[in-house]
């Protein structure tokens, strides 16, 4: 079976719409294309990322961040930016580029307090708190544990930094091996997907935005005004 490299994005890409999925990530006849809202999201990450790493001064339009940033910044412990990590198949560390690499994942903030043995784990979100997806930082948390093995325990958050609201969760190490049995069963669908190649539509109310055009189950969005 064809062993997938895979990401919190990827998989969801995945469940949301196999064919999509195929289309998009394997098959790549769609390529991404930046809009106002991704750009401004790049801009404000990298504004945040340089203001923890060295304090170099704010933009203007990201000066609101600062007091969450400072915040962010009295925590106690080791503060890594943009931190990337790979987990091989067999739930070892390795870099985000090895070739045995089987999930990667980027933290933008990850505090890793030693003394307690605890980490901290942000997300920055530009856009839309009307659905946490706290699915992000469970995988999140089980990288870190792999990768800083004396922690015991992961909070995490995703702050919703232009909404000014911040959602939490909490994991200990003792979790890790259950939610990596799940993981394993949901990626194992799409090994499977690959194997076969079945790559099923799925209808969702996001279909007039899906960039698969000739899909049974697309339809123009309200007013004909089409994603390009």
């Amino acid at each position: 079976m064809k062993n997938v490299t895979w990401s919190h994005s990827s998989l969801k890409d995945y469940e949301g719409c196999p064919r999509r999925y195929n289309e998009v990530k394997v098959l790549k006849n769609y390529p991404f294309t930046d809009t106002e809202a991704t750009i401004y999201g790049k801009e404000l990450h990298e504004a945040a990322e340089l203001y923890i790493k060295d304090g170099t001064q704010l933009p203007p339009q990201f000066s609101f961040l600062q007091e969450t940033l400072d915040a962010l910044k009295a925590k106690p412990g080791r503060k890594l930016c943009e931190h990337k990590m790979g987990v091989t198949k067999d739930l070892k560390p390795c870099g985000f580029m090895d070739k045995e690499v089987w999930v990667r994942g980027i933290a933008d903030l990850l505090i890793i307090d030693d003394e307690n043995l605890t980490a901290r784990v942000v997300d920055y979100k530009s856009g839309n708190n009307k659905y946490p997806d706290r699915e992000q930082l469970k995988l999140m948390a089980l990288m870190v544990f792999a990768h800083f093995p004396h922690i015991r325990r992961v909070s995490g958050a995703l702050l919703f930094v232009v909404k000014n609201d911040i959602a939490k969760a909490s994991y200990m190490v003792g979790e890790a091996e259950e939610y990596w049995w799940d993981y394993r069963e949901r990626v194992a669908r799409i090994e499977q997907a690959h194997e076969t190649g079945a790559w099923n539509p799925k209808p969702t109310p996001l279909c007039g935005w899906c960039p698969v055009k000739d899909c049974e189950y697309h339809k123009p969005r309200r007013g004909g005004d089409e994603k390009r």
